[in-house]
């Protein structure tokens, strides 16, 4: 759930960066994918600590 949100945050924020700076649709679309990419990243690593620590046996 957490890698879902953050990706789709990701992308919001990359659009709106590429917007920012007066980007066309095809750098507005890279951005949100290579921002949503890494918040993804962001959030796995947050899942693996979330479950390491709550859900440890």
């Amino acid at each position: 759930m957490i890698v879902i949100v953050l990706g789709i945050l990701g992308a919001v924020l990359g659009g709106l960066s590429a917007r920012k700076r007066r980007g066309n649709r095809k750098d507005i679309a890279q951005y949100a994918a290579g921002y949503a990419i890494a918040f993804m990243i962001v959030g796995m690593v947050i899942t693996v600590f979330v479950d390491r620590i709550f859900f440890a046996g």
